[in-house]
């Protein structure tokens, strides 16, 4: 016997903001790109003890996950915050902590 689930858009939301804050280098991220307009991959790795390619891997995880956007103007990225998804975040988050 199989039991068929299907999630609500808000669990699968949750989830997948939950698994981009899922290590401290990216709360890290989003608490610095949250006190500045928009600043370049370099600055932000400067701020971390980690190697360059590990922050890249950890900002992809979070523009996946729609907490970032890019702006590709090559060679650089310059990233912020995006600010629809930071807000439905936030709002998932307070929903699920009230119940």
């Amino acid at each position: 016997m199989s039991k068929s689930l299907t999630y609500t858009d808000k669990e699968e939301k949750l989830a997948q903001y939950s698994k981009a804050l899922g290590h401290p280098a990216r709360i890290f991220i989003l608490n610095f790109l949250e006190k500045q307009c928009s600043c370049f991959a370099g600055d932000i790795s400067s701020q971390l003890p980690i190697a360059n390619s590990t922050v890249s891997q950890h900002l992809t995880a979070l523009k996946e996950a729609g907490l970032i956007q890019g702006t590709i103007n090559p060679p650089t990225i310059k990233y912020c915050i995006n600010k629809t998804n930071w807000e439905e975040a936030k709002t998932l988050y307070r929903e699920f902590f009230e119940v």
